[in-house]
């Protein structure tokens, strides 16, 4: 379980990349783009937690980073606009995918132990 979510995680950390960089006709359209910026960051913030379960401090930090250095990074394609509120609601969200992900693990911990 721990290498399908580490792998989930570097396969969701290459699409955010891709979608928050490349140019704004490629990127992909889901739905709203605010929706999509939160849910592909809860994402990546379960399949953080769930691949590296004892590193929690260490996931937020990282999730963190790459929500600012990504919109950071934006600052140099003149088709696209850097933030600091999406950087905010990029790291929010992840940070709740790592909560998530966390009670994901404590969850079938107990019911493990139930049985």
């Amino acid at each position: 379980m721990t290498s399908i979510s580490r792998l989930a995680a570097l396969a969701l950390l290459a699409l955010i990349t891709f979608a928050t960089l490349s140019p704004i006709e490629l990127r992909p359209h889901l739905c709203d783009p605010n929706i999509e910026r939160a849910l592909a960051y809860v994402l990546l913030g379960v399949a953080l937690a769930l691949g590296f379960p004892s590193r929690v401090t260490q996931t937020v930090l990282f999730i963190c980073a790459v929500a600012g250095a990504l919109e950071f990074l934006q600052l140099f394609d003149p088709g696209r606009h850097a933030r600091v509120l999406d950087a905010l609601l990029k790291a929010a969200t992840g940070v709740v995918g790592i909560v998530l992900g966390r009670f994901v693990i404590t969850w079938v911990s107990r019911a493990a132990e139930r049985h």
